[in-house]
């Protein structure tokens, strides 16, 4: 009976000890809920919100076309939609694709470029024609790289292309890649590379960096030239210099900016962010920047 007694005891250690983290684990831990509660920045403004039908509930990506239309795009349709604010309603849909995980669009006139996951890229060559022609592009990304984000580069007639996910075979830069609008060719080596040693990501400790900056959407100021990065997970905003490096961050209210995952502007350099619902309706903020 002791000898039961005492194995039982010795059961229950070892399951209380496996349920108990290391002091390394523990400090890990701590380090991310640090990162995870910091303060949001006090020098983000919204001047108008806009919240959007439904059926853009989990909408993924947003480009601004003025006349309070924005052509926008959700994880699971391809389609575009062309969203009228003064309405709230859908003034006309663009099927372009079959149903897959699209995460980005840019307009370049007429002609929208929007992103897949994989890397794909499909030309809807004039949202106003009926149909309209569709193109496809292969990159050399891929589904690991989880591509999030897509922009127009006017001065270098290029689109950029942003990853979520791992470079392959470095921990050390997270790449912005650029698609040739002339050429229509991908170009294999990143014209971006974003440190991620950077010390404005310093307070992310992880063992794997790439997590320290996992971007959703990038865009570009058309008054400065300077790009804009936005990340859902941990929602934040980046502003980078004209080499790529960043310049600034700005920690994002978690109960205005719920999941972020669109980055727009107007050509006057008016920034708008817009965020998935999850139960509430996802919408489209006009920000600005104190």
């Amino acid at each position: 009976m002791l000898l039961a007694f005492f194995l039982l005891s010795c059961d229950g250690n070892k399951a209380a000890d496996a349920g108990k983290k290391s002091p390394a684990q523990e400090a890990k831990k701590k380090k991310k809920d640090d990162w995870n509660k910091e303060a949001p920045s006090t020098d983000i403004a919204i001047r108008q919100k806009w919240e959007v039908p439904a059926i853009l509930k989990e909408v993924s990506g947003i480009a601004f076309l003025g006349n309070n239309q924005f052509a926008c795009v959700q994880d699971e349709a391809g389609v575009i939609f062309i969203l009228n604010t003064s309405t709230g309603k859908i003034d006309k849909q663009v099927t372009f694709g079959a149903a897959a995980d699209y995460e980005g669009i840019a307009m370049v006139g007429r002609t929208a470029y929007v992103v897949r996951s994989e890397g794909k890229i499909f030309e809807v060559d004039n949202i106003d024609r009926k149909p309209p022609r569709i193109r496809e592009y292969s990159t050399g990304l891929t589904k690991k790289n989880n591509v999030e984000g897509i922009a127009y580069d006017q001065k270098q007639n290029r689109l950029l292309l942003v990853i979520k996910g791992a470079e392959a075979g470095t921990k050390d830069y997270k790449g912005i890649y650029a698609f040739n609008l002339q050429t229509k060719k991908f170009v294999a080596e990143p014209v971006f590379k974003i440190n991620l040693h950077d010390s404005l990501l310093a307070n992310y400790k992880g063992e794997n960096l790439n997590k320290a900056l996992r971007p959703a959407e990038i865009a570009i100021d058309p008054v400065t030239g300077l790009i804009y990065l936005i990340e859902a997970s941990n929602p934040q905003l980046f502003i980078l210099n004209n080499d790529g490096s960043l310049k600034l961050r700005y920690k994002l209210d978690e109960t205005v900016f719920g999941q972020p995952e669109g980055l727009t502007f107007s050509p006057s350099g008016d920034l708008y962010i817009s965020n998935e619902g999850k139960k509430e309706k996802g919408n489209i903020l006009k920000v600005q920047l104190r």
